[in-house]
C-alpha cells in the first residue's frame, strides 16, 4: 500500500513538472510576452501532453525504482523517458497541423528532463540525509582501510543500510595520490601509519579491511597496526572466498588466523576445471568431513551431471547435505553412508552411480590416535584406498584423484606411512589402468575437524593455558579453500600416476599460530593468555617434508602446483607385500610394523612404545 501511494504522489508531482516545463518553455522563448495563438495551443494540448509523457514515464520505469540508490542507470532512463515525450508530442502537435516553434520542444526537453531529474535525486540526496539528521545514538564510527573499489563499495553499502547504524568517517590507504580525495563523501586521510591517530580523532570503533587481492604479510602488519588500537576489526574475504566475486557488506566477517598466512590468493583455470566436471557423475569418499565437504560445494559451481557423496558419518552428510540444496538447489545430489572398507558397499555405489570422476578423501587422520590404532589406519587408509581405486578401474572412471598429506614423507607416524602406501597404490593402479589415477599432496589445512586451530580457539575462550607441543615445531598451513581449488586443478592436469605437489608457501611457527590467534581475540599473550610447552606427541615430527629423498619436482603451467618425480616401479613386489599386509592385518596382527617398513623404507617411528601399543 505505502509503494502504491508513493507511486502516485510522484505521478502528481509530474503533472505538476510536465506542464510547468510547458508553460515555462513558452515564458523563455517569447520573453513573457506569448502571442495569443501559442496561449490558446497551450490550453488545447495541455492533457494530451500530460498524458504523453505520463505514458512515457510508465514505459521507461521512472515509478518502479528506488530512488534513494539513484545512479547513472537512472539518469539514462529519465533522459530517454524525457526525449520520448518530447518526440511524440512533436509528433501529435505536427498531425493537428498547428504546431509551437521548433525552439520550444527544445526548451520543453530541457526544462522536462532537469526537473524531472532534478526531482529523483532530491529525493536519493534527502534519503542520505534524513538517517544523518536522526538521532545518533548507537551509530558506530568506522574506518574503512582499501580506497579501490572493494572499499568503495563497502562504503556505499553502508550509507545505503542506515539501519546498521555503521558511519564510514575514514578512508585509509598507503596511495599517497588518493590522500585528499572523497569517496561517496569520506575523506582519504593517510596510510596504515595514520591509522591509530585517525582511531582518536574520529572516534573509530570498528576497522574495516577491504582490499581482497592484498598481500597477506600486508595483512598481518595491518592487523598489528589496528591490534594497538583496540578496535573491532573485520575483513572482507580474499579473492579464494570470492568465487563469485561479489563484495557485499553481507561478507564481512571477523579477521582470522588464516587471513595471516602470508600467501598469495589463488588463481585457476576454471575453464579447464569446468572440462572435466561440468555434466560428468562425481564421487567424493569421505565428503562430510572439513577437507570433503568443501570439495563438494565447490564442485557442485562446476554443474555436474550428479553429485554422489560418500562417508561413514551420517551427522557430516546430514550437515552436507543440507548446504548443498540450499546454495545449489538445481543440482542432482545423492547422499550415501557407508565404510571404503566394505568392498561390497563400494561394488553396489560404482554399479550404480558409475561416476566418471572419483575424489578420495576419506581417511583416518589423527596422528597420536591413529598410533594407539594403527591396524585401523591401515585398514582405513590403505585398503579402504585400494579398495576404491579397484572399483574405479573396474568401472571404468576417467579419473581418480588421492588427497594425500606432507606426512606421507619420510614418516615417523603409523598415519603418514598408511598415506604414502596410499600414494604407492596410485601409482601402481595407472600402470595397468585406463583411468587416470593420481594423488596430491599438501600440508596442515586450517579450521579443518580436530587441527590444532579449534583447540586453541578452545583453549583461548576458556581462558588459556594454550598447549603447544614444542617452541621450535613449525607446519606448513593453507586454508581449506585454497587447498580445494588447487586439488581440483591438479585433477585437471594429471595423465596417470602423478603425484602434485601444492605449495604450501612458508612454513609457520605453531608458538607464533598460537600468539597471533591470541592478539585476534583481543587480548596479550603470555598476559591474558599463558603459552604452555608440553612436549611433542607419539609420531610427531619438528617439522614436515613435502618431497623424498629420492623424488624431484617438476613445474607445471601453474605457480602453486608441481609434480614429483614417481619412485615406484615394481607392481608384483608391491602386490605381495599388500598380500602379506593384509594378511597379518585380518589374521595375526603381528610384525605389521616390519612390513610397513619394508613397504615404506623411509617409515621410522620415533615412538617405540606408542607403536607397540598400536601392534
Amino acid at each position: 500500500m505505502k509503494a502504491i501511494l508513493r507511486k502516485v504522489l510522484m505521478a502528481i508531482l509530474d503533472i505538476g513538472i510536465i506542464n510547468i516545463s510547458l508553460y515555462l518553455s513558452l515564458i523563455l522563448r517569447f520573453d513573457n510576452d506569448i502571442p495569443l495563438q501559442y496561449v490558446t495551443l497551450l490550453k488545447e494540448t495541455h492533457i494530451v501532453v500530460t498524458i504523453i509523457a505520463l505514458c512515457s514515464f510508465l514505459v521507461f520505469n521512472l515509478y518502479n525504482r528506488i530512488w534513494k540508490y539513484a545512479s547513472i542507470d537512472e539518469l539514462i532512463s529519465i533522459v530517454l523517458a524525457t526525449s520520448f515525450s518530447s518526440l511524440t508530442v512533436l509528433g501529435y502537435t505536427f498531425m493537428m497541423r498547428q504546431t509551437f516553434p521548433r525552439s520550444i520542444y527544445i526548451l520543453f526537453w530541457l526544462l522536462l528532463t532537469t526537473f524531472i531529474g532534478g526531482s529523483r535525486f532530491v529525493f536519493r540526496t534527502f534519503n542520505g540525509v534524513t538517517p544523518m539528521l536522526r538521532k545518533t545514538e548507537g551509530i558506530r564510527n568506522v574506518m574503512v582501510i582499501g580506497a579501490g573499489e572493494a572499499g568503495s563499495m563497502v562504503i556505499q553499502e553502508f550509507k545505503k543500510h542506515p539501519d546498521l547504524k555503521m558511519k564510514p568517517v575514514a578512508i585509509i590507504d598507503d596511495d599517497k595520490n588518493k590522500h585528499g580525495m572523497r569517496i561517496h563523501g569520506v575523506k582519504v586521510f593517510g596510510g596504515r601509519h595514520d591509522i591509530p591517530e585517525m582511531v582518536l580523532r574520529k572516534n573509530i570503533k570498528e576497522i574495516i579491511i577491504a582490499m581482497p587481492s592484498i598481500d597477506r604479510h600486508e595483512i598481518r602488519e595491518i592487523v598489528n597496526i589496528c591490534s594497538k588500537t583496540k578496535c573491532k576489526l573485520r575483513i572482507l574475504p580474499g579473492v579464494y572466498e570470492l568465487l563469485d566475486g561479489k563484495v557485499s557488506i553481507k561478507r564481512l566477517r571477523d579477521v582470522k588466523i588464516e587471513d595471516l598466512l602470508g600467501r598469495e590468493p589463488v588463481k585457476v583455470n576454471l575453464e579447464e576445471i569446468s572440462g572435466y566436471i561440468k555434466n560428468k557423475v562425481v564421487l567424493v569418499t569421505g565428503g562430510g568431513g572439513s577437507i570433503g565437504s568443501e570439495l563438494c560445494r565447490q564442485i557442485a559451481r562446476f554443474e555436474p551431471k550428479e553429485l554422489v557423496v560418500f562417508d561413514i558419518s551420517e551427522n557430516n552428510v546430514y550437515s552436507l547435505e543440507f548446504d548443498l540444496k540450499t546454495l545449489f538447489p538445481n543440482i542432482k545430489y545423492s547422499a550415501l553412508i557407508g565404510s571404503v572398507r566394505d568392498r561390497a558397499r563400494l561394488e553396489y555405489i560404482f554399479e550404480k552411480y558409475r561416476p566418471n570422476v572419483v575424489f578420495h578423501a576419506a581417511a583416518h587422520k589423527h596422528v597420536p590416535l591413529m598410533e594407539l590404532n594403527a591396524t585401523e589406519a591401515i585398514k582405513n587408509n590403505v585398503f579402504g584406498t585400494l579398495n576404491v581405486a579397484e572399483a574405479a578401474d573396474k568401472y571404468k572412471a576417467e579419473r581418480f584423484t588421492l588427497i594425500s598429506t606432507d606426512k606421507a614423507v619420510n614418516p615417523t607416524n603409523i598415519m603418514g606411512a598408511s598415506k604414502r602406501i596410499a600414494e604407492i597404490i596410485i601409482q601402481m593402479m595407472s600402470m595397468k589402468s585406463s583411468t587416470v589415477f593420481s594423488a596430491v599432496r599438501f600440508g596442515n589445512v586450517l579450521g579443518s575437524d580436530g587441527s590444532v586451530v579449534p583447540l586453541f580457539k578452545k583453549q583461548i575462550e576458556s581462558g588459556g593455558p594454550v598447549t603447544v607441543t614444542h617452541p621450535e615445531v613449525i607446519r606448513y598451513f593453507m586454508t581449506i579453500p585454497e587447498a580445494v581449488q588447487l586439488v581440483i586443478q591438479a585433477g585437471a592436469l594429471a595423465k596417470g600416476g602423478e603425484i602434485f605437489i601444492l605449495d604450501m608457501g612458508e612454513p609457520v611457527k605453531i608458538a607464533d599460530l598460537a600468539r597471533d590467534m591470541i592478539k585476534l581475540s583481543g587480548l596479550e599473550p603470555d598476559v591474558d593468555i599463558d603459552i604452555e610447552y608440553i612436549g611433542l606427541r607419539p609420531g610427531e615430527k619438528l617439522f614436515e617434508e613435502l618431497l623424498l629423498n629420492e623424488e624431484g619436482i617438476t613445474a607445471t603451467k601453474y605457480k602453486k602446483i608441481f609434480i614429483a618425480k614417481p619412485t615406484f616401479t615394481d607392481v608384483d613386489d608391491f602386490e605381495s607385500e599388500l598380500g602379506d599386509l593384509r594378511e597379518l592385518l585380518f589374521n595375526s596382527n603381528t610384525g605389521v610394523k616390519d612390513i610397513i617398513k619394508k613397504i615404506v623404507p623411509t617409515y621410522n617411528c620415533n615412538n617405540e612404545e606408542a607403536v607397540k601399543k598400536a601392534e
